[in-house]
């Protein structure tokens, strides 16, 4: 699974490398060395305008929204603590996914993730988990393959209402392989800059060709190292979580 990643670019960055012309400037979020389920992200999609007629172009956005996928029949929002992760062998077929794979897809943009080993402390025997920071060899931004979807609060009842709407996302997974796969047996995935476009268009719809477009982040050129047991409470945050200890 990937549980916490680190996402510390600023917009001005993130909307020059993925080519997004404006960005909800009023809605800017912190850098973060934590982030964690429920936390609001960026994220990167594509949206036809609603007054925009059928034949309008997409405009490729980055804006804030909340980590943990609520589908749109959920009763409430609190399912969305259990949708961080959708494993990309059953992604389009999932209940809690299809819709979303077919036409609301997003890239999550990371520095790297965390990830947790099982291991036996040599003091005191007994097990414990060691987390690593997981990133891309050179240092590049990694453009996370997540879903997006709307989710109405039934308790408002203008439509035109910005609280009447939550915008939830959810990462795609599969087994690790390289330098993740000695720490965790799942990784997400991510795409290739030649990949942005096929996978933001929410009219291409085939599931096949939509998941032949995903990748090991870096193209598996991952250096992992291990950091603090700090990472593991979600109210730490900042570089030093990222400092290499010894084992």
């Amino acid at each position: 699974m990937c549980g916490r990643y680190v996402s510390t670019r600023r917009p001005q960055d993130l909307a020059q490398l993925f080519r997004v012309a404006e960005w909800p400037s009023a809605e800017a979020l912190a850098p973060s060395w934590n982030v964690a389920p429920t936390d609001d992200v960026w994220a990167v999609l594509e949206r036809t305008p609603r007054d925009g007629g059928g034949a309008a172009t997409p405009l490729r956005e980055l804006r804030p929204l909340r980590w943990g996928l609520v589908p749109s029949w959920a009763k409430e929002p609190k399912i969305g603590a259990r949708m961080i992760n959708a494993r990309v062998e059953t992604v389009h077929e999932k209940p809690a996914f299809r819709r979303a794979f077919a036409r609301r897809r997003c890239l999550l943009p990371a520095d790297g993730f965390y990830e947790w080993q099982p291991l036996k402390d040599p003091v005191t025997g007994k097990p414990r988990k060691q987390p690593y920071f997981i990133h891309p060899e050179d240092g590049q931004v990694m453009a996370l393959a997540g879903l997006y979807e709307y989710w109405r609060d039934p308790a408002v009842t203008q439509d035109d209402d910005p609280a009447a709407w939550l915008l939830t996302c959810t990462i795609i997974t599969t087994e690790a392989t390289d330098a993740a796969g000695r720490v965790h047996p799942r990784m997400p995935l991510a795409l290739t800059e030649d990949h942005y476009e096929a996978w933001l268009d929410p009219t291409h719809q085939d599931p096949d060709e939509l998941r032949s477009l995903l990748a090991q982040p870096a193209d598996g050129h991952l250096d992992t190292r291990p950091v603090s047991t700090a990472v593991n409470n979600v109210r730490n945050n900042g570089p030093q979580l990222l400092d290499e200890v010894s084992l």
